[in-house]
């Protein structure tokens, strides 16, 4: 199971963040910054899995941004991978070479547009 969603820049400010468990915001911040602390220090020899408190941390580098998934600890790895890089295939279609700008100003267009077209093929 997800239990949040972090998309954050190499400075470690936060571009998207969705919680699917009840946090309150200090905790939020709290785990933006370990898990930017996590994964931007951490050698690209190494995984894209750490562990996070009793979970795992999964995540992969588009050049400035860190997608970041926290899920259960037996949950397959390489699945949550896949589903990153679609995620960012997505969005590249989506805004024609995608930027961290497109997120900051265009994210909710994107997603609710997106949204419309997967309902129209189902």
């Amino acid at each position: 199971m997800i239990r949040f969603i972090l998309l954050q820049n190499r400075q470690g400010k936060t571009r998207l963040a969705k919680y699917y468990i009840p946090l309150e915001e200090s905790e939020k911040h709290k785990v933006e910054y370990e898990v930017h602390r996590l994964v931007v220090n951490r050698d690209p020899k190494f995984t894209n899995f750490v562990e996070f408190r009793t979970h795992k941390v999964i995540y992969r580098r588009y050049a400035g941004l860190f997608f970041s998934l926290c899920v259960d600890i037996t949950d397959n790895e390489l699945a949550y991978l896949e589903s990153i890089h679609l995620f960012v295939e997505i969005l590249d279609h989506f805004f024609s070479n995608v930027c961290e700008l497109d997120l900051v100003f265009n994210f909710h267009k994107a997603i609710i547009e997106r949204m419309g077209e997967l309902e129209k093929q189902e």
